[in-house]
């Protein structure tokens, strides 16, 4: 990967609905090569897809909470609790951790009382589950903005 496949993945991060022309001025290649290169890394998997940044609020989601859940650790547990997270839609991130806690949630929901309700019917009630605490977001400091993609980190 070159500087210019750098350059498309930095533009492209910040705003993945520019036209081909207008990456192509930025990235400072002419359309076709700007094309081939964008094909290119969507062929190699380094873009996996395109998708619109929806704000919370205005699909009645604002309330957001952090939750740390402790599994029993036991392959069939924790692969049934994965398949299960994957059919709660309020759960819109799910990491398993090394260590404790084995899982990390961010849950939108509308708001108290709807998290309420999911803690007690949904995430209290997965087999396996032994702990689970949860954190309310009070204010979103930086939003996810892509991946730095130069070696240096610069984004």
């Amino acid at each position: 990967m070159d500087r210019i496949d750098r350059a498309i993945l930095r533009e492209l991060q910040e705003d993945g609905r520019l036209t081909n022309q207008e990456l192509a001025q930025r990235v400072g290649l002419s359309a076709s090569p700007c094309m081939r290169r964008v094909r290119q890394l969507e062929r190699d998997g380094v873009i996996r897809g395109y998708r619109a940044v929806v704000d919370p609020e205005a699909v009645g989601r604002g309330f957001e909470v952090l939750v740390s859940i402790e599994v029993r650790r036991d392959r069939a547990t924790v692969e049934a609790f994965e398949a299960a997270l994957r059919d709660i839609p309020d759960v819109v991130e799910a990491y398993r951790l090394f260590g404790s806690p084995g899982c990390l949630l961010r849950i939108a929901v509308a708001d108290l009382a709807a998290y309420e309700r999911l803690w007690i019917e949904r995430l209290t009630s997965l087999d396996g589950v032994a702990e689970v605490n949860s954190q309310i977001i009070m204010k979103r400091v930086k939003e996810p903005r892509g991946l730095p993609v130069d070696p240096g980190g610069r984004a």
